[in-house]
């Protein structure tokens, strides 16, 4: 029979909320430097310099071909021998920040890809820089076809947020296994989480859903 105890339930919901809280602020800060240090990534595949780009272009492979714990723990612990100490929120913010920049570029590569040629065109014919060109005429109309990759990789990234546990950032997943190891009760602490990040997940996905559609009629409005 399940032995489920809702007094030790609520109990532990204060310690709960205050990780979640700390879930969030760890998976907003890593998308933003997601976001835009994957537009960096992106535009610096598109340079005139072939070496240069053929180099980020494998920086940005090797990325996202090696697990996202492991890039915590080099940025953590193997960052320290070369000088670089950091804390375990800097060091995960940061681990988080270039992990998903890499797939981020690849999804504003397409959405730069899908601006017609026309534009690009009409930009050089207008003798517009090429800072001007992007930033007014390219990146904007490549937004759009992009909000649907970059949504997916926002929710990716709060469900990715456990992984910091394992060098001691105190998000949810921590404070389970902490107040686990403290009650020898894991029943209630993981199950919390589950409806936890499932609360999270399901409005914030169904959010981005109803931007994103907002935004495609304002557009076609215009």
């Amino acid at each position: 029979m399940l032995d489920w105890r809702w007094d030790f339930t609520l109990d532990i919901l204060p310690r709960l909320f205050v990780a979640t809280g700390n879930t969030l602020l760890a998976a907003g800060l890593g998308y933003a430097i997601a976001v835009v240090l994957g537009l960096v990534l992106a535009l610096a595949q598109r340079t005139p310099s072939r070496a240069f780009t053929m180099v980020v272009r494998e920086i940005v492979e090797f990325i996202r071909s090696t697990p996202l714990v492991l890039q915590i723990f080099f940025v953590f612990y193997v960052a320290p021998q070369f000088g670089i100490r950091l804390s375990p929120w800097t060091a995960g913010m940061i681990a988080i920040g270039l992990h998903y920049a890499a797939y981020l570029s690849e999804v504003y590569r397409g959405g730069l890809d899908s601006v017609p040629k026309g534009q690009w065109e009409a930009a050089t014919s207008l003798n517009l820089s090429t800072a001007r060109t992007y930033f007014r005429v390219i990146i904007p109309q490549a937004m759009p076809p992009s909000l649907a990759g970059m949504g997916n990789y926002l929710v990716g990234i709060l469900k990715d947020t456990p992984m910091l546990s394992v060098i001691g950032v105190a998000e949810l997943m921590h404070t389970a296994n902490a107040i686990g190891s403290e009650t020898y009760r894991f029943l209630e602490p993981y199950t919390m989480v589950g409806v936890i990040f499932l609360a999270l997940s399901l409005p914030t996905a169904a959010a981005i859903r109803l931007f994103e559609a907002w935004l495609r009629r304002k557009l076609g409005m215009i």
